[in-house]
């Protein structure tokens, strides 16, 4: 027997689900004093978070607690997994295109204009002193680390209280799910590019499976319609073939590192997905679908 639960965070939808009833509470309370602690740490809108600390001392070296040390570092690996195509750095990007607030906030004000696009300044700038917890950008450079915070949570979470209660997990916190312990029969997930949309229906038994897309996260600008995730070669919101892209890897963080790749740089991003061998479902701007490197042929409209 399962039990689950879902709430509201981070904007998005947060569902925790086990397979032992008795521990949900607890399992539920662990998870979102995770969720806290890491907003604390490195919420890009939280005045009074560290990440907010280093960005508005850009330039200085920063003393910064383990857990963001952590977050960065795993934000470092991803930009060098990916090419560079998931860089933190595109903070100051993700603001010149109007995501400056919470995005409930930026999508009821009146369309603003966006501003011109910075220059960013790249990955392999950050300044990561893992020993004494010290970080720091180059000047006028923000980082932003929601293209792998989340998935670091959710990663975190399942393993975590898998290992404590001793029962199958699933967490899934917006489109980052993660799958830890042993479940007596596999987890049924729909897959959609947005809450509501038509799904496909896949079995997940361990592992990450995420889906970045260019269409939940809009908002509008005078300029027109925009989007959070960015293309750091152009520092603007990415423009490739794919809009949408769900991608299954050993880790909900490696997978967000590809699904977000291929929205942010579109075919640039396939051949090291393609290395990787890791299955994926890419919708291009038409709504084409293509399955890639054994996605289950099996999956269905839901």
């Amino acid at each position: 027997m399962t039990a689950s639960r879902t709430w509201t965070a981070w904007s998005c939808t947060v569902r925790l689900t086990v397979d032992d009833p008795a521990v949900l509470g607890a399992a539920c309370g662990a998870l979102k004093a995770l969720m806290d602690r890491v907003d604390k740490a490195a919420s890009r809108f939280r005045p009074d978070s560290e990440l907010s600390a280093v960005n508005q001392r850009a330039g200085a070296m920063v003393p910064v607690s383990r857990l963001l040390v952590d977050l960065v570092d795993v934000s470092l690996v991803a930009a060098s997994m990916s090419g560079g195509a998931v860089d933190p750095t595109v903070g100051a990007a993700v603001v010149a295109a109007g995501y400056d607030q919470d995005i409930d906030v930026v999508r009821r004000r009146a369309p603003r204009p966006t501003a011109p696009p910075p220059v960013i300044p790249g990955w392999q700038q950050v300044q990561l002193n893992r020993k004494l917890a010290l970080i720091g950008v180059p000047a006028e450079t923000a980082l932003d680390l929601g293209a792998t915070a989340k998935a670091w949570t959710a990663d975190r979470a399942a393993l975590v209280l898998s290992k404590r209660h001793g029962c199958a997990v699933l967490v899934e916190i917006g489109g980052d799910l993660r799958a830890a312990g042993e479940p007596a029969a596999p987890w049924v997930i729909e897959v959609a590019e947005r809450q509501g949309d038509p799904a496909v229906a896949v079995t997940l038994a361990h592992g990450g499976l995420t889906t970045s897309t260019r269409l939940a996260r809009r908002w509008e600008t005078v300029d027109g319609s925009a989007h959070h995730v960015i293309d750091p070669r152009t520092g603007r919101p990415a423009e490739g073939p794919y809009r949408t892209a769900s991608v299954w890897a050993p880790t909900a963080v490696r997978a967000n590192t590809f699904s977000t790749a291929l929205v942010a740089t579109g075919e640039a991003a396939v051949g090291r997905l393609t290395l990787a061998g890791y299955p994926a479902r890419l919708v291009g701007e038409d709504g084409e679908v293509k399955e890639l490197a054994g996605w289950p042929a099996a999956s269905r409209a839901a």
